[in-house]
């Protein structure tokens, strides 16, 4: 039995038995302020119901037995204010709606729109005030569509760790790529291992140590020390004063930062390549986890409760499975395809591949999920609070923001990790606020660990 048909099973085993009887999706004021004109229940055919996220990506019987409602509103009809709960899931289906984040900013939608694929709210409240600017025709949805949406991918992060994936479709048929999943379903990828000194304290770590044997296990490596000193005296800490040495350094610093902190300066070592052209993109890929990581250190710093050296590693490691990727393809120089379409498939293949990665080296459950996850911007961690993952997956979907690849991507607001925001803001451009004030901060981060 595949993980669709438990989880599908699980469902149908606790639903109603009346005419609508998976998921109903409650029609009332709690959360819909201007009254619809009309409201169908007839279902919508598959093809069509199959364009939105992340109906297309689950199972054909799971979505036709969804309950639907078809919602109708005249122009300048409210659908749904900031801030109140969700409990249905809308997607457009005719004409135009003005969605305003806050005061200072807002943005159309129309059913022609790349963007209208996409749910007009994901998160457990409402993240902007939705208003009909001509008739409209909404598509009312159970908000557990996410809840599935977000099971199926932890499923996914299992079937990596048991070396059960498929190639996507767009590179099935490429010899380069069937080799590469050979190698992945046979165990036969060559893995990227950490320094020895960040192996070691992280198996030291899982007992009880103290500060002298976290140092005599540092100390050995002199450039992890120098750099652990110089993170020590930085801005990021405010220190009153100076220190020279790894004892006051790890002192400083804490036990569990330290230990992350040399696990980040360890990864930078992995992105290394002996192919000029592959170590280009190489470099690229590191720059580009290293401003992930800054991101998410600040928001973490500013935002929550978790450990802004948790989301500092978290964001390193968020690419870390084009590393294999690109070491198969140094391995197999006649082999691979040009670069251009190389690095098109990395975004396909990254996410499976670092989630064993991490898995091979032993990291935790939670970390192990964030290469999956990173770019699941439907993803809906679990509880009210800010998670490590919703912390990487803002930092991620904030680096794409003025890029050519946002103009395919939801809008921040919409997203579940948004909605655990405290007091998310966003600036003219839809950045996070706390971000676009951070910005020397997050230069500060970048510095140190370039």
């Amino acid at each position: 039995m595949n993980w669709f048909t438990k989880l599908f099973s699980r469902y149908l085993t606790h639903a109603k038995t009346a005419e609508n009887d998976i998921h109903p999706v409650n029609i009332d004021s709690s959360f819909l302020c201007s009254k619809p004109v009309a409201v169908s229940t007839q279902k919508h055919p598959l093809a069509l119901l199959k364009k939105f996220a992340p109906l297309r990506e689950l199972d054909d019987i799971y979505v036709e037995n969804l309950d639907q409602r078809t919602l109708s509103y005249a122009p300048d009809s409210i659908l749904f204010k900031l801030g109140q709960q969700r409990n249905a899931v809308f997607y457009l289906l005719q004409g135009c709606v003005e969605l305003q984040p806050n005061a200072d900013n807002c943005y159309t939608l129309t059913d022609d729109a790349v963007l209208a694929n996409l749910p007009l709210n994901s998160g457990r409240i409402f993240g902007a005030t939705a208003i009909a600017k001509s008739h409209v025709k909404i598509l009312a949805i159970s908000g557990k569509i996410i809840q599935m949406w977000t099971d199926k991918s932890r499923e996914q992060v299992y079937s990596v760790k048991m070396l059960d994936i498929e190639l996507p479709k767009q590179i099935a048929d490429n010899r380069f790529f069937s080799s590469f999943s050979k190698a992945y379903r046979e165990n036969k990828l060559s893995l990227p291992s950490l320094p020895h000194v960040a192996i070691k304290l992280k198996k030291a770590m899982q007992g009880d140590i103290g500060v002298k044997e976290v140092v005599d296990i540092i100390q050995v490596d002199a450039p992890i020390v120098t750099k652990l000193i110089q993170i020590a005296n930085s801005a990021l800490y405010a220190p009153v004063s100076g220190i020279t040495n790894c004892h006051d350094a790890v002192t400083r610093l804490g036990l569990d930062s330290t230990r992350n902190l040399v696990m980040s300066i360890g990864i930078k070592q992995l992105f290394h390549c002996k192919d000029a052209n592959l170590m280009k993109i190489m470099q690229t890929l590191w720059k580009n986890s290293l401003y992930i990581s800054s991101l998410s250190f600040v928001l973490a710093e500013e935002c929550s409760n978790v450990n802004p050296e948790d989301a500092l590693l978290a964001g390193l490691i968020s690419n870390i499975g084009v590393i294999p990727i690109l070491h198969f393809a140094e391995q197999y120089p006649d082999e691979y395809p040009d670069l251009e379409k190389l690095q098109a498939a990395m975004s396909l293949l990254s996410p499976s591949v670092g989630s064993l990665v991490l898995h091979t080296l032993g990291f935790s459950e939670e970390l192990v999920g964030i290469p999956m996850h990173a770019e699941d911007w439907l993803h809906e961690s679990s509880g009210d609070t800010i998670k490590l993952i919703d912390i990487v997956i803002l930092a991620k979907l904030h680096s794409y923001i003025g890029t050519e690849k946002s103009k395919e991507l939801p809008y921040i607001n919409s997203i579940p990790a948004y909605a655990k925001l405290k007091d998310g803001k966003l600036t003219p451009d839809f950045s996070l606020d706390v971000l676009h004030k951070a910005q020397k901060r997050i230069h500060t981060v970048m510095s140190l660990f370039s």
